[in-house]
């Protein structure tokens, strides 16, 4: 009766580690949410959206880990740096996302607008996306050199220093390689055409793996945030 009775509670302690270890494995996957906030470059302007590198990183990160990824794509074509500041708060709220790629200061390059300018607002989105808990890259952008060689230095300065002071990571030029090749642009030589989205994304991948390797969903962030 004794040996039969230890049985018995040996059993049903291997049952309950049984079931412990399958509930664990059958909780949902925490899926990390990128925020792309930026201009016509990542909103595929002149362009079927399908085909924009936005589009091209969700369809990659489904790819490699199925179910793991949202890409919110927050993008609107003519946006400057001062647009992105006021409608971010509400993107944050919205979709709480684990990272957010910050895409902007093209339009505020060709309009002539102080870098200052750009660098104080692209810093409040800096602060704003990292105060909810997400972690930030910048995307970079350079200027036609006919601005002039004050302003256009000006210009790109703008990115490296907010890089260090924040301690993000950053792109410094998302169409490398693109930009001057005639073949990967449209007419106006300003957007990039459909050929030129892998080139474009190529350029962003590696900061956005490096990112995604940084802790595993599942750490990113509190359960209450999702």
């Amino acid at each position: 009766m004794n040996v039969s009775c230890r049985i018995g509670s040996r059993a049903r302690r291997t049952l309950m580690m049984l079931m412990v270890v399958l509930a664990t494995a059958l909780q949902p996957v925490h899926a990390e949410t990128l925020l792309v906030v930026g201009d016509s470059l990542s909103a595929a302007r002149g362009i079927d959206r399908d085909e924009g590198w936005v589009n091209l990183l969700r369809q990659r990160l489904e790819s490699e880990a199925p179910g793991r990824h949202t890409v919110v794509n927050a993008s609107i074509s003519g946006d400057t740096t001062a647009g992105g500041l006021e409608r971010l708060p509400e993107a944050l709220e919205t979709h709480q996302p684990d990272i957010v790629l910050l895409e902007l200061g093209g339009n505020d390059g060709l309009q002539g607008l102080p870098p200052q300018r750009m660098q104080d607002n692209l810093a409040q989105m800096i602060e704003k996306s990292q105060a909810s808990g997400a972690r930030v890259a910048l995307l970079g952008i350079l200027i036609p050199p006919n601005y002039g060689q004050t302003y256009t230095k000006a210009f790109a300065d703008v990115f490296p220093a907010l890089a260090s002071r924040y301690d993000v990571p950053l792109v410094p030029f998302i169409l490398e390689g693109v930009a001057l090749n005639e073949d990967l642009m449209q007419s106006d030589r300003i957007h990039p055409n459909a050929q030129g989205q892998p080139l474009i994304l190529d350029n962003i991948w590696p900061t956005v793996a490096s990112m995604l390797d940084e802790a595993s969903p599942d750490e990113t962030a509190p359960a209450s945030r999702h």
